[in-house]
């Protein structure tokens, strides 16, 4: 009966492993990006703790209404809003916030385009900011270690404890 448990715990902890792998770095492979929604300026569509996949994009793609993924002029902070203008000739993007009453402040060049959000994971970012603190590494890495013993000590032990016997009789 503990074998049985054992191998359901450990298949259990394989399949969450190759889930978590599909699901990050899955998208990542296709030259999406993975965001964690910070604030509620997207709210509803993208609620805080999300995470959103953004896959890459020209400027040609996108039109008025399209959320888009850029990065603010200190070219460290990401954010994700809603395209209500266009500037084609100046190449900028108006944009704003679903849940702001007005316009982000400034335009934004196109040059500044990261891409096209194309789906979110309501609550999967509180996760991912948790594994990424040094706190999270910890307990991921014994996770991980538990999973791993889990489902290769009983097998070991087995082996060991067929090879170490001797048949009656023999020296």
């Amino acid at each position: 009966m503990g074998k049985k448990i054992g191998k359901i715990i450990s298949g259990a902890g394989v399949c969450v492993l190759v889930l978590a792998a599909v699901v990050i770095a899955g998208p990542r492979l296709l030259g999406w990006r993975l965001m964690v929604v910070l604030s509620g300026s997207m709210e509803p569509v993208y609620p805080v703790g999300s995470v959103v996949y953004v896959r890459p994009a020209s400027p040609r793609e996108v039109r008025v209404g399209d959320p888009i993924t850029f990065t603010q002029s200190d070219g460290k902070t990401v954010v994700t809003h809603r395209v209500v203008r266009i500037d084609s000739e100046n190449q900028r993007f108006y944009t704003k916030g679903d849940a702001n009453q007005i316009e982000d402040g400034g335009a934004t060049p196109f040059s500044r385009l990261i891409g096209k959000p194309v789906f979110d994971v309501p609550g999967l970012g509180y996760a991912a900011s948790y594994l990424a603190s040094p706190r999270g590494r910890i307990v991921f890495a014994t996770v991980l270690a538990c999973i791993l013993i889990l489902t290769f000590l009983p097998g070991l032990l087995m082996k060991q404890g067929k090879g170490g016997r001797r048949k009656e009789g023999s020296r």
